[in-house]
């Protein structure tokens, strides 16, 4: 069988979700029979750009032109393109500031370095390029990443999760740490897919994956509002991780 040519790129993000693949490492000798990784930067040095790929995992967002030119060009040489990550799916933190003073921003990170003239606002892939399938998560779990390859050899993307962290708390039989607990967890409003892992370790959800489509948000203020939570600080953790959530 001929291998898929996979590109793995990273863009403007902490390399997490490409460092969760590379964890995989009970299957990465089996992973390398089916696949040629074959742009993966995070791996090897020099890695270029030859021919097309069945597939492109992009995590980070975008951020600097150079950026913006790689995943352009991705999208050209692939059949597929994946935004990997919370931060190419919704810009993630690198996003927060979005919205306020570039310049001055850039001028108290950088200081005169040119390199902060090159930035802008970051941005998701999908404010860009045509993205065809996404697996959220900070990081995305590593079976989400194994059932992605899976599909790909199959020649389908994965199904897009529609329902909320609490779901999967409920088939985990978890204790609720809003309602029982009275802690801030964020689980009503936020993808699942996680198997709920951070409140199963009673961490309340702090919204990495971003809002589950549909969320009654109104009716999740009100409770959280009933719970005496501040309001702002329950925007400012909904916009954590997807600046874009509350506007």
């Amino acid at each position: 069988m001929k291998k898929l040519r996979l590109a793995i790129a990273g863009l403007t993000a902490c390399s997490g979700c490409q460092l969760s693949l590379l964890n995989c490492e009970d299957e990465l000798p089996r992973l390398l029979e089916p696949f040629e990784f074959q742009f993966f930067p995070m791996t090897c040095s020099p890695a270029q750009l030859e021919g097309e790929y069945d597939a492109a995992l992009v995590e980070g967002c975008i951020s600097m032109p150079h950026e913006r030119e790689l995943v352009q060009e991705l999208r050209r040489r692939s059949a597929y393109l994946v935004a990997l990550g919370t931060c190419a799916v919704w810009g993630g933190v690198a996003a927060l500031r979005n919205g306020e003073d570039r310049e001055l921003l850039c001028q108290r990170v950088y200081g005169h370095h040119p390199v902060g003239s090159e930035t802008f606002d970051p941005l998701p892939l999908k404010c860009i390029v045509k993205v065809d399938a996404v697996v959220t998560g900070c990081p995305p779990e590593k079976e989400e990443l194994l059932r992605l390859l899976a599909g790909l050899l199959r020649g389908a993307l994965p199904v897009e999760c529609d329902y909320p962290v609490c779901t999967e708390c409920r088939m985990r039989e978890n204790l609720c740490l809003l309602t029982e607990r009275d802690q801030l967890c964020l689980g009503p409003l936020t993808l699942g897919g996680c198997s709920a892992r951070c409140p199963s370790l009673s961490v309340p959800c702090e919204g990495c994956r971003g809002p589950v489509p549909e969320a009654n948000l109104s009716e999740a203020l009100t409770m959280y509002a009933q719970k005496d939570f501040d309001l702002q600080t329950v925007l400012g953790r909904l916009r954590r991780f997807c600046p874009e959530w509350i506007q």
